[in-house]
């Protein structure tokens, strides 16, 4: 079952739970997806719909921390339960040695040995991390190990 029909199967039964908070999460990247193959005419991948995941799950991240500063409890609780759906949906994240061995490998293969070459060094990682990593981690981790 690719990530749509996934959706649509656990959209059906949020609503049927009465599950308020997921039925409007799933929603909201379903309506998400539907919007990019409107404006680029194409069906959307489960890769395409992990990048729209992560980008929702990147957006409440950020919400978060306004939430907490403005001490609003209830939306604190609510974004923390969005966040978890919508991490229910993307693979598991990296571990940090798994992070750490993938940045190697990177260096090895563009052969970068300064802070000029970062730009390499973050696509080439980025492009096998698919959503499992933070990029502001990813990219702490590249500088340390350009630096040294």
């Amino acid at each position: 079952m690719d990530l749509k029909e996934q959706l649509n199967a656990d959209l059906k039964e949020a609503m049927k739970s009465k599950d308020s908070i997921r039925k409007n999460v799933i929603s909201l990247i379903r309506s998400s997806v539907k919007q990019v193959e409107i404006d680029e005419q194409r069906n959307c991948t489960d890769e395409d719909v992990s990048k729209i995941i992560v980008r929702q799950l990147k957006q409440r991240k950020d919400a978060l921390e306004s939430f907490r500063q403005a001490q609003r409890n209830d939306l604190v609780n609510q974004t923390n339960t969005e966040i978890d759906v919508l991490e229910s949906y993307l693979p598991q994240p990296l571990s940090p040695e798994e992070m750490e061995e993938l940045v190697d490998q990177a260096i090895t293969e563009t052969g970068a040995h300064s802070m000029k070459e970062m730009g390499v060094v973050m696509s080439k990682v980025m492009s096998r991390v698919q959503g499992r990593a933070d990029g502001n981690t990813l990219k702490q981790l590249v500088q340390r190990k350009l630096s040294s």
